[in-house]
């Protein structure tokens, strides 16, 4: 469970209903909900093909819940990994494959061990990587799209109630609920882009850098271990990978 996440829904959210719990009902408009999220899914529809749209599910899914291996894990799997490899061969991990959660890591070993050459190896697993960041681009993209016509919907309703309200200006019962349309359509389209949609898709985006970083990290040492190299070596290029200050060397 991401806890930022969750704390920032309840912080932002928390603080807007907070702001307006003595009036709340007159900030709840059927006709206003309607424009703003109806238009906004149809209009997202339109962009982006049925089954992409539905499988944002899964992608809102990773800002609530995620769960990757840490870099200081992956160097120290992969010292285990490459001190084996180095004193019983490289068929010694075969039997190790089984246990392995990690589809990549798994299949990245599984190639070693069949005795792919490190080019061919690098080549499917760069492949990989290369489209894992396309589906990530594709359901932050499709969150920022619902960021960006939930405020122009939300700009529509605004000129539907103002429309309303200026063709029955000579009835005054009618004008508060025409402002009342104007003005929600506004707010809910405000809210849901700037504390739902946009910040979900930020969040997506630095999930994706995180996993590609694990990604590049298994690469690495993937390679290193079919170039059959030393695993102080192994070591040394996959700290690389993280800041100084949180570099750690095995004793």
């Amino acid at each position: 469970m991401d806890i930022a996440t969750i704390v920032g829904i309840f912080v932002a959210f928390g603080l807007v209903i907070a702001s307006i719990a003595k009036d709340i009902m007159v900030f709840v408009d059927i006709p206003s909900v309607l424009i703003v999220f109806g238009g906004t899914i149809g209009a997202v529809l339109i962009c982006y093909p049925l089954n992409q749209v539905l499988g944002v599910v899964g992608v809102i899914k990773k800002t609530f819940l995620f769960k990757l291996d840490s870099p200081a894990d992956i160097i120290a799997r992969f010292m285990d990994y490459a001190n084996k490899a180095r004193r019983e061969g490289i068929l010694s991990l075969e039997p190790l494959l089984k246990d392995i959660q990690d589809d990549f890591l798994r299949k990245g070993l599984q190639l070693t061990v069949d005795g792919m050459e490190p080019q061919a190896i690098q080549e499917i697993l760069e492949t990989e990587i290369a489209y894992l960041e396309e589906r990530h681009q594709t359901g932050a993209d499709i969150l920022a799209t619902f960021g960006t016509y939930a405020p122009a919907l939300g700009m529509i309703g605004t000129v539907i109630g103002l429309v309303l309200m200026l063709k029955t200006m000579n009835d005054p019962s009618s004008i508060g609920p025409s402002m009342a349309v104007a003005l929600i359509t506004t707010f809910y389209g405000a809210v849901l882009a700037n504390l739902v949609f946009n910040p979900m898709a930020a969040k997506l985006k630095n999930r994706s850098k995180e996993e590609v970083l694990i990604r590049g990290m298994i690469l690495e040492g993937i390679l290193c271990i079919s170039k059959g190299e030393n695993p102080r070596i192994i070591e040394e290029k996959l700290n690389s990978y993280l800041p100084p200050k949180q570099r750690k060397t095995q004793g």
